[in-house]
């Protein structure tokens, strides 16, 4: 498998050499696929259908998102992973990404080895919400009433590896409580298990969580920032409200198959970094609850070096497992 991926990147890196400039002006010349490996729904989702429809405005050619999700985003990426490095197949990533690296080693494909760098798109927090069944009204009667009932709570999540996973194993470590990890197949059934009272908590992404806290139809606690979210500023962070040290939150980004030619990768990254610094997308994100994120390829790649290495230390401290 990794022979034929070495084998096409080389393939293409010749076709292009001596062409890269020329190239880079004349890519894309056909329709781009964006394999997001979620269902449909949640914010790599939303988000990559924002950017995909400004990058068709912005270059000329459709920006195809497709939905490949299943056990824990490792089916949609393994396919981006065997497929050609020619800059027509992108994957919409996330720190679920960085998470399974320690969390899940033995899967088909090796992060940093099998994809390279293009650029990240923006960064938000999380919400953590219960049930209004649930007698709790703040992070610390929730914390009193996991710790009298240990294993008597459920928290959902997308699944194994997402960054809601590890926001809930994080919490259960550091606030000191034994509540029952409720993976499901996506973030829109996480949600509606909450929702429906089936699951008693969630800690989800803020840009979709809040609108849903606000129509009452669950209790928002606390956000997982460093400070309070612009979105709901009356909820403070977890941090504030007694669980000391706790902070995490989701960002999105893009990547491609490794041996893409560094040409497509700096045009991708040219035009993303250009779209998330308008500022009508900054305001609409804000709005939203998320932050743009502006990084050159290199500093791209830095950061998924170090957030690698930061969740292998939250698996680590948490004994989180995949749940499969």
């Amino acid at each position: 498998m990794k022979s034929k991926r070495a084998v096409s990147g080389a393939v293409v890196a010749i076709a292009f050499l001596g062409g890269a400039g020329v190239f880079a002006q004349t890519y894309p010349v056909k329709p781009v696929r964006m394999v997001v490996p979620y269902s449909p729904g949640g914010p790599a989702d939303i988000y990559a259908r924002f950017l995909g429809q400004r990058l068709q405005d912005a270059l000329g050619q459709s920006f195809v998102i497709e939905n490949r999700p299943g056990a824990g985003s490792i089916v949609g990426t393994d396919f981006v992973a065997r497929s050609a490095a020619d800059g027509y197949t992108l994957l919409v990533m996330s720190n679920t990404h960085t998470v399974n690296e320690s969390l899940i080693p033995k899967k088909p494909f090796t992060l940093m080895k099998d994809f390279v760098p293009v650029a990240p798109i923006n960064h938000s927090d999380l919400l953590l919400v219960v049930h209004p069944s649930l007698p709790v009204k703040s992070v610390k009667e929730l914390v009193q009433l996991a710790k009298s009932k240990p294993r008597g709570l459920n928290y959902a999540s997308s699944g194994n590896g997402t960054p809601y996973h590890m926001a809930g194993e994080l919490f259960k470590a550091l606030a000191g409580v034994d509540i029952v990890h409720v993976p499901h197949k996506g973030s829109a059934e996480a949600r509606t298990s909450v929702m429906s009272g089936q699951v008693e908590m969630m800690i989800d992404a803020i840009t979709t969580m809040a609108p849903i806290a606000k129509a009452g139809r669950v209790r928002a606690l606390g956000t997982t920032g460093q400070k309070r979210a612009g979105v709901t500023p009356d909820v403070p962070t977890i941090a504030e409200a007694g669980v000391k040290g706790y902070e995490t939150g989701i960002w999105i980004g893009i990547m491609a198959p490794a041996g893409t030619p560094k040409a497509v990768l700096e045009r991708l990254n040219g035009e993303i970094t250009k779209i998330a610094s308008r500022p009508d997308v900054k305001k609409t994100w804000n709005a939203q609850g998320a932050e743009p994120m502006a990084m050159t390829v290199a500093q791209f790649e830095k950061h998924l070096h170090a957030d690698i290495a930061k969740w292998a230390k939250v698996v680590k401290l948490s004994g989180a497992q995949a749940d499969r």
